[in-house]
């Protein structure tokens, strides 16, 4: 298992992390790139050292800063990020991550969702790419879920109506779904891709994914060189088991996302992925199972 990781967190990194695409980052006189490790909890610092000496001993020119994300309390009394990570990710602008855990219950907020939100990390992009060599159901399957990564179910909006009754808001702004949309069409026309689908359930939750599909053709219409469908989220997941390689490019709301990249998972024995802000020219890795 471990040896599985491994290859798809290096094989993620490899391919995304370029000369070009590090040029944001910071550069030492000798060459070698500096860049944010986050263990992680459970198997995440496992998988990071072997990540580590796997990048060592294949001479990637890489220098590795360690913060731990556990959160601080603050003198207000709430519990924070602490600064260091902060710090860090403002020196070197890439960031490689394990799994973070976050305790089941009433007030423990999701440190994956912190980051996200702390770094405005909005595109959560995952290739599903086959590996020669690794036999998996599914071949020559070539396939990038990218995912908004700040709101949605996932927003983290929830409030007790009455005693056993609990409402959690899904969050859909214009703002967030033309900038994951844009983002989307420039990284299929970047990465040499000649279609983007958006995934939706606009037939159940009309105003909220009929937002987002309404960035998604708003967008669409000024990228008249890009194919451009639209499909609801429970055929785009019977179409991908039955033949994966007729999609390239997905966007989606948050949750959607989240269950694509499961499904994605399966079809190429795990999945790694880059949290994106385009802006800010901040990039977190992660190989999560």
């Amino acid at each position: 298992m471990a040896s599985r990781l491994l290859r798809k967190a290096i094989v993620c990194f490899s391919e995304k992390v370029t000369p070009k695409s590090l040029t944001s980052c910071r550069q030492m006189s000798s060459g070698v790139q500096q860049i944010t490790m986050i263990p992680g909890d459970g198997i995440g610092p496992e998988i990071s050292q072997s990540v580590k000496d796997i990048f060592s001993a294949s001479g990637v020119p890489v220098e590795w800063e360690d913060v731990d994300v556990t959160p601080v309390k603050g003198p207000d009394g709430n519990f924070r990020l602490p600064q260091k990570i902060f710090d860090s990710m403002s020196r070197t602008k890439v960031g490689l991550k394990g799994p973070l855990a976050t305790p089941v219950g009433k007030g423990h907020q999701s440190l994956n969702l912190a980051l996200r939100k702390a770094f405005t990390l909005y595109a959560n992009v995952r290739p599903c790419k086959s590996i020669e060599g690794f036999k998996t159901p599914y071949n020559n399957v070539d396939l990038v879920t990218i995912r908004e990564n700040t709101e949605g179910e996932y927003s983290g909006i929830e409030h007790i109506i009455v005693d056993g009754v609990v409402q959690s808001i899904k969050l859909i702004t214009e703002e967030a779904s033309m900038r994951v949309a844009e983002y989307a069409f420039k990284y299929a026309r970047d990465n040499n891709r000649d279609s983007v689908t958006a995934v939706h359930k606009a037939n159940i939750m009309r105003m909220s994914d009929g937002l987002f599909l309404k960035c998604c053709r708003h967008v669409a219409e000024k990228n008249p060189d890009m194919k451009f469908r639209e499909m609801y989220l429970d055929t785009v997941c019977l179409n991908m088991v039955q033949d994966p390689t007729q999609f390239d490019v997905l966007v989606m709301p948050n949750l959607y996302g989240d269950i694509l990249s499961d499904l994605c998972a399966g079809l190429i024995g795990g999945l790694g992925d880059k949290r994106g802000n385009k802006k800010e020219h901040f990039s977190i890795f992660e190989s999560v199972s």
